[in-house]
């Protein structure tokens, strides 16, 4: 967390570099890339606290665009250089940019282990369900039978669902958004930065080239009230056209209800604890999908738990306090010394 006395007062424009921006028009990275510089001047977040680290992919390309430090790393291992990074240098906010192939195919060791260590640092993986800087294979989060420049025929592969992972690691902090969503997303990513520990924020994007329309089931605006609910923590889990829908538990198990019928009111509806953890629960909600149900947006996990960086300070601090070498001529007349 950056110290109050340490924000600045920046505008968005002022944390672009000076590199022309290229993503092909329409691509999500644009909506996303606003969001993050945003985020950054609402934060007031100073340009040498901020390291954006990414691996290999169209995402990737982010660091050239922010006046920060930045690594573009290579393929799958910005988690590796990102973890490094937060470890030497605890004072900086590291954002990692990735996406659903960078991140889950050849950078997916790299990723459990750091959510699992509860490294602290921010996590953007950008889900496009395909491999677009290589031109349209088919990627870890493609529909099975989606067919793509690898899989003429369909693919045959299950789709990862990148909470399920997240949560299966042990992260304490997942969060789902859209692309085009920037008021929403700036919100969950100033609570991802304020997260102690690994955060990992899910964007769903659309590639305009090689899969347009990955989530348009989900995100057509003239049906996303029914198809999305969009969770706050510590408010009831409703969503609809009229606000008239809402999840319960029955028989250990999320049941859609409408509020109004068979008896229900807003007092029967599940109120959303980001900050419970009740695994089972926030596992029931990053899996829920349409159309039995709408897809859950919103930060869905927010535990706390120590992080990396905290324990291997007071590891370092016990094992100093304890050590008998406080000094280099300690160390140097330790041991088996003798004297010519």
């Amino acid at each position: 967390m950056i110290a109050e006395k340490n924000k600045v007062m920046l505008k968005p424009k002022e944390y672009k570099s000076d590199q022309e921006i290229r993503w092909c028009p329409g691509c999500g990275d644009h909506a996303i890339f606003n969001t993050v510089i945003k985020t950054f001047s609402e934060l007031g977040l100073p340009k040498e606290k901020i390291a954006v680290i990414s691996g290999i992919g169209c995402s990737s390309r982010f660091p050239y665009y922010v006046e920060s430090f930045g690594f573009h790393t290579i393929h799958g291992r910005g988690g590796a250089i990102a973890s490094g990074v937060k470890v030497a240098n605890p004072e900086l906010s590291v954002w990692q940019i990735t996406g659903d192939g960078d991140a889950l195919a050849i950078g997916g060791n790299h990723l459990i282990h750091e959510l699992r260590r509860n490294i602290d640092l921010n996590i953007l993986l950008f889900n496009n369900e395909i491999y677009g800087l290589t031109k349209g294979q088919y990627s870890p989060t493609s529909r099975f039978g989606q067919i793509t420049k690898t899989s003429p025929y369909g693919t045959i592969d299950f789709p990862f669902n990148v909470g399920q992972l997240v949560l299966g690691a042990n992260g304490t902090f997942f969060a789902r958004t859209i692309d085009v969503k920037i008021k929403e997303s700036v919100e969950i990513l100033k609570q991802a930065h304020a997260h102690k520990g690994a955060s990992m924020v899910e964007f769903l994007q659309n590639c305009v080239i090689y899969n347009d329309g990955a989530h348009a089931e989900i995100t057509n605006r003239e049906t996303e009230k029914e198809r999305q609910i969009w969770l706050e923590h510590g408010k009831p889990m409703i969503f609809g056209n009229n606000n008239d829908k809402g999840l319960i538990m029955r028989n250990e198990k999320l049941e859609v209800v409408k509020i109004g019928e068979n008896n229900i009111t807003e007092k029967d509806i599940l109120v959303h604890d980001a900050h419970s953890d009740n695994l089972g629960l926030h596992l029931m909600l990053v899996e829920m999908a349409y159309p039995e149900y709408p897809v859950a947006f919103g930060v869905i996990r927010d535990v706390k738990k120590p992080t990396y960086n905290d324990l291997m300070d007071q590891q370092i601090a016990d094992v100093t306090a304890k050590s008998k070498i406080k000094t280099l001529d300690d160390l140097l007349n330790s041991g088996n010394i003798w004297e010519l």
